[in-house]
């Protein structure tokens, strides 16, 4: 097998998938309330320096109550990995990412990331790995089916494998081409949901992204969920259950959690607040007023969802007053 090139990103977490086996074979089957705050859930299961993940693509059920309150918590040198908009892009601003693998964290329609842009330029991220939005979704799936690499096409050819830590081999059926993705193992992931019950089992509604795979892939996961029902609602429609209960350590009610962003069939963007952030982000004096206001003078979410409003809330509600 031969070696053709290789990226030069450096690898921010090489798997070790024997300790991680043997981690998920450790972990509790037995199905126990996990029911917290997001205040409890951050401080019990996030560390300093700990690899965290999101997942989804731009503001779709983006966790942002957890993310709040990990910049409330004021956890640094985070190593984080996923795609993100407004999640990530409230790490970026408090200054708590170390080191970044990443795809895409952008404004989307509003252009790039300032926060992003200020943190590589100012030199307080120390390594940035670049990769495709399918290489690191299928870095994911090979921890999720328990292999330490994955073969692709992804990324040959192009400018991002240059500053990934793939690996370029060539087939031994063919003598192609072939790029290697390894898997990626976080210390803790976290998502949101439209509905859980009490032990972690979790549903999605609409697009479901990678979360079956990050939520495998993750040796803490933290979910944030719409509404907490009963068990027997979920086991009424198992094929919806995209997250069994033995891979949660936390489930939290955050109804609006995803907000300003959206829930699929839900609520929709509150594109006014995502238009404030964008403004606020370009200089950081209005930065740091922003974190101010919606993040530190407000003690958790609910007092974070007081202060937009219910009014507010209620206009964002698919089918709801406008």
């Amino acid at each position: 097998m031969e070696f053709i090139k290789s990226g030069k990103g450096k690898l921010i977490q090489p798997p070790d998938m024997n300790a991680f086996r043997e981690w998920n074979r450790n972990k509790s089957k037995v199905l126990t309330d996990k029911r917290m705050t997001e205040a409890e859930a951050v401080s019990r299961f996030i560390s300093d320096g700990d690899y965290i993940g999101t997942e989804l693509y731009g503001s779709v059920r983006a966790p942002m109550s957890l993310v709040s309150e990990i910049v409330r918590q004021g956890i640094k040198d985070l190593r984080v990995a996923g795609q993100g908009v407004l999640e990530l892009d409230l790490l970026l601003a408090a200054s708590l990412i170390k080191e970044l693998d990443f795809t895409y964290i952008g404004l989307e329609l509003y252009g790039v990331s300032n926060c992003l842009r200020r943190e590589v330029e100012s030199g307080r991220i120390e390594n940035i790995v670049e990769w495709s939005n399918a290489a690191i979704t299928w870095r994911f799936k090979a921890t999720s089916i328990g292999v330490p690499f994955i073969p692709t096409r992804s990324m040959l050819g192009t400018d991002t494998l240059e500053y990934s830590a793939a690996l370029v081999i060539e087939d031994p059926f063919t003598g192609d081409p072939v790029c290697l993705l390894p898997a990626l193992i976080l210390d803790v992931g976290l998502i949101h949901v439209h509905r859980a019950d009490k032990f972690g089992n979790a549903q999605i509604d609409g697009i479901s992204g990678f979360s079956a795979e990050l939520a495998r892939s993750s040796k803490r996961l933290l979910i944030s969920t719409e509404q907490i029902v009963d068990t027997e609602a979920i086991r009424a429609e198992p094929d919806r259950t995209i997250i069994p209960y033995y891979l949660v350590d936390a489930v939290i009610e955050a109804p609006f959690g995803s907000h300003p962003g959206e829930m699929c069939y839900h609520y929709r963007r509150d594109e006014p607040r995502i238009r404030d952030w964008v403004e606020a982000s370009k200089e950081p004096a209005a930065t740091q007023a922003y974190l101010d206001r919606y993040i530190y003078a407000v003690k958790n979410h609910q007092e974070y969802l007081d202060l937009v409003g219910a009014e507010r809330l209620e206009k964002l509600v698919l089918g709801g007053a406008q």
